[in-house]
């Protein structure tokens, strides 16, 4: 697939505006649209977007330009990076990121050839995109956009400026007008109905929005996921929903997306804070206000997926919510999560009657900020002014503190379950050891139910399951490594680092020529003279670009593999081009060709050694296998002395003994 899509680059994208692209890119600067992170050092380190990271795992070098995860593994580029985290090609990350940078980029039309081999999840993305575009137009220009969809955003406070920021829009009332305009645009049937932009069935297709004020989803990178569409005129008293969302799909999961995550990401950063509301106006009414940092779930429970999102941009959140039993009943829902997940949490119940929208309609931006500022309150202390306010029943205290303690012991961090529990006892007038007991019942409690789990998953796995496992694990990166020495991958790693660095001047060839070696020529010559090779072909590979671009002016082995654009390379490269403890530049010792020397030297003997002695146990077993087959038994016994010969040898070399 990734030579595909290649291919096709190449024609699209000269290298030299990718070359343009990549010196403009600041990878600290991309993965900040994604990942809060935090200086360490020469480095910046943040929670590791590519899996469940508790602990800030995710190093991002601005030297190297790479980043990489200690915990899961992954890294590479900045272009690595966005096809990875937003599943694009790569000619669609060098696109986000030549945007990002004001590059321009001469293209030409698709063939339709070309269009056939765009995905069904990219197709899907540009009709999102042209559905949202034409919806918004629609608002700014059409008769009915303007005196029905406009004047529905008006009567709502909200602003043209925001109603830009938030690419809101409307649908017009006829069933099929984005269908039949669509169509005309040359978009088919099959993505209108697949990204729940349309409905079929046996009378044909028809807009599913019809008649409605539009409000895109954009996820975290600001493609369009998704629509919510509010109906506006009065069949919403009767049946009729007031709002129809997009169903979920293969670029949407409403589990997975927060309203308002792409307008708020900069600011969630900035003020290491987010504000969590209920629906779409109240994120609109927030920004109108300067609150930025504000997201939605749309009335439904938050999700690890949606908690996790947030994590990766701060761990500070404040729920935000209607002051009626509804909205304190929203506060409830996932604040576990949300505790699990090591999230401090606070919540602000808005005086009874009012939502985030229409409060922010009777006060200034100032007065709503302070209002936040004073009244937000810790959700521990929440939850218990909750429970346990007016109550005198013992049997119903009783329930009250044991939901408040499991909340408590859900809390990762001791120091904080510690603090909080010593506050409930003086809270609630119970011996706080007491109170620890039980914590540690539900901890202990929860840990067996986990591990209960796992043996029934394990239990029920079918032996066909398992072999299914073993079939689809892609034989990529991690596989390969798996399978090479220790010896290898220290010794390709000195080529990414220091494959274009002279380590042999002077040195005469056959033909009487006085030429220097860098690394990566040294180590392909010594290799090469025995015919040998890397047990993993990408390092093959890898050795065998380093010597190819060696006598390029400008080549720098570090820079050119981290930058490469088959992700397995500048993975791999990311992978051994950053340590977990990097020095200061100030403390970097400066590369010495004679120490830089003698390591290759010393590990190509490794390599050699390894190789060797590989032979030896092969022999071994083919001796145990041949049993009186005497002619075979001599001929391996030969081979096995030569061989053990020429171990000693190597060992001599080393340094070492071998003892026979």
């Amino acid at each position: 697939m990734f030579n595909v899509f290649f291919s096709y680059l190449c024609i699209m994208i000269d290298r030299a505006t990718v070359d343009k692209i990549m010196e403009a890119t600041d990878i600290v600067d991309v993965v900040g649209e994604f990942v809060n992170l935090r200086k360490a050092g020469v480095n910046y380190k943040g929670l590791c977007p590519f899996h469940d990271d508790k602990t800030p795992s995710f190093m991002v070098s601005p030297a190297r330009q790479i980043c990489k995860c200690f915990a899961c593994g992954e890294g590479g580029n900045a272009v690595n990076f966005l096809m990875k985290h937003e599943q694009i090609t790569y000619p669609e990350a060098l696109r986000w990121l030549a945007k990002k940078y004001n590059i321009e980029i001469q293209e030409r039309e698709l063939t339709d050839d070309e269009k056939r081999e765009q995905s069904d999840r990219e197709s899907m993305f540009v009709v999102n995109e042209w559905a949202c575009q034409y919806f918004h137009e629609i608002l700014k220009n059409d008769v009915d956009g303007i005196a029905v969809g406009k004047q529905y955003f008006r009567s709502r406070g909200i602003r043209d400026d925001i109603i830009e920021k938030f690419r809101l829009g409307f649908a017009l009332t006829k069933r099929d007008a984005m269908c039949n305009e669509a169509k005309r645009k040359g978009y088919q049937d099959e993505f209108l109905v697949k990204t729940g932009l349309a409905i079929q069935n046996e009378r044909g297709i028809y807009d599913r929005f019809a008649g409605r004020a539009m409000f895109p989803w954009l996820n975290v990178s600001g493609k369009v996921v998704a629509f919510g569409g509010r109906k506006l005129d009065a069949a919403t008293k009767g049946v009729q929903q007031k709002y129809v969302n997009s169903p979920d799909s293969e670029i949407y999961h409403k589990d997975h997306e927060l309203y308002g995550i792409y307008q708020a990401k900069k600011a969630i950063v900035k003020e290491d804070c987010v504000y969590m509301v209920e629906g779409y106006t109240d994120v609109i009414a927030m920004h109108q206000c300067g609150l930025e940092n504000v997201v939605a779930n749309s009335g439904t429970a938050l999700s690890n997926h949606q908690i996790r999102l947030l994590h990766r941009f701060t761990q500070n959140i404040v729920l935000l919510y209607d002051g009626d039993e509804a909205g304190i009943h929203a506060a409830m829902r996932g604040t576990d999560m949300l505790l699990a997940e090591g999230m401090n949490i606070k919540v602000l119940v808005l005086p009874d009657g009012d939502d985030p929208d229409s409060f922010s309609k009777k006060h200034t931006a100032d007065e709503f900020k302070a209002y936040i500022e004073q009244h937000q309150t810790d959700f521990i202390q929440f939850k218990t002014d909750l429970l346990l306010k007016g109550v005198t029943d013992p049997q119903k205290r009783s329930e009250a503190v044991s939901s408040i303690l499991k909340s408590v012991s859900v809390i990762p961090d001791k120091l904080k379950r510690d603090t909080y529990l010593s506050e409930c006892s003086h809270r609630f007038n119970v011996n706080e050891q007491a109170l620890v007991t039980t914590v540690n019942t539900y901890i202990q409690r929860d840990k067996e139910e986990k591990q209960k789990e796992r043996e029934r998953n394990e239990a029920g796995m079918s032996e066909s399951q398992e072999q299914q496992e073993e079939l689809i694990v892609p034989i990529g990166l991690h596989t390969a490594q798996e399978q090479t020495t220790e010896v290898e991958r220290l010794l390709i790693q000195n080529i990414i680092r220091h494959g274009d660095e002279i380590i042999y001047e002077g040195v005469e060839t056959d033909d009487g020529q006085t030429i220097n070696l860098n690394v990566a020529q040294y180590v392909d010559y010594d290799l090469g003279a025995d015919g040998l090779q890397f047990s993993n072909p990408l390092f093959n590979r890898i050795l065998q670009e380093a010597v190819e671009h060696s006598g390029d002016a400008g080549f720098k082995a570090d820079l050119y593999f981290m930058q490469h654009p088959d992700p397995q390379v500048s993975q791999l490269a990311a992978s051994l081009g950053i340590d977990r403890h990097q020095l200061s530049r100030s403390f970097q010792v400066n590369s010495n060709s004679n120490l830089l020397r003698q390591r290759i030297e010393h590990l190509i003997l490794d390599f050699r050694m390894d190789i060797v002695s590989q032979h030896l146990k092969e022999l071994q077993r083919k001796m145990k296998e041949v049993g009186s087959d005497m002619t075979q038994v001599k001929e391996l016994m030969e081979d096995y002395k030569q061989t053990q010969e020429l171990r000693n040898a190597l060992a001599r070399q080393r340094g070492s003994d071998v003892i026979v």
